[in-house]
């Protein structure tokens, strides 16, 4: 069950996701009842529901029989979201104090295909204001589709334009925000050679990308 897989990724041990989950099925139930739904050992299920209670997920509704009902599913995940958000938020302030920002004038190298997509997606989701990109269509429909509500986009292809990529290749560019670029070169089927690209935070670079993808725009109107 994905719901199990997930809880578990939240934290949960798999006896502790797995009765959870009875317990939203069966809403209230004693312990004997929780153990068949989620398959568990009887002689588990008294100190997994415990764990529960003690991570606030279940409750005891009554001791005679003693029966158990789960807390609030939408409680427990805004409470993560929450716990989550902080962790991250620390970890933001403790990387910041190891490594500075990237300079500006850095330009990385990225190898291989699914490099290449892998940062285009993590520029897109986290644009703020504008997003520039032309290439590959259908990288580009993905993106478009990745783009956070309320960002500008800028779309086009590149025909008609000369060639920015050795023959054999195709070329993808994304700018975002004014502040980070991505060109990649991605190998046509059939052609030998691995895709290849680079990443920056260059200003000059940036604001070259945007305004090709302007042009482009403009020609294929």
């Amino acid at each position: 069950m994905s719901a199990v897989i997930h809880l578990q990724a939240l934290g949960l041990t798999e006896y502790e996701a797995r009765a959870y989950t009875a317990l939203l099925a069966l809403g209230r139930a004693v312990p004997a009842r929780v153990a068949r739904q989620a398959g568990i050992p009887r002689p588990k299920i008294y100190e997994t529901l415990e764990r529960l209670e003690g991570r606030g997920l279940a409750a005891k509704v009554g001791q005679n029989p003693l029966e158990y009902a789960p807390l609030s599913a939408r409680e427990y995940l805004a409470r993560s979201r929450r716990s989550f958000d902080d962790r991250l938020a620390a970890l933001d302030r403790d990387l910041s104090r190891l490594a500075p920002d990237p300079a500006p004038e850095a330009v990385y190298h990225l190898n291989g295909e699914a490099a290449i997509r892998s940062l285009a997606e993590d520029l897109i989701l986290n644009a703020r204001r504008v997003v520039y990109m032309a290439g590959d269509a259908g990288l580009a429909d993905k993106l478009e589709r990745l783009t956070p509500r309320g960002v500008e986009l800028f779309r086009s292809d590149l025909k008609g334009l000369p060639d920015i990529a050795a023959p054999g290749q195709l070329a993808f560019l994304l700018a975002r925000d004014n502040e980070a670029a991505l060109i990649g070169h991605f190998i046509e089927e059939g052609r030998p050679g691995e895709s290849h690209g680079v990443h920056t935070h260059n200003p000059v670079v940036i604001h070259l990308i945007e305004g090709y993808i302007q042009l482009a725009a403009k020609k294929n109107a």
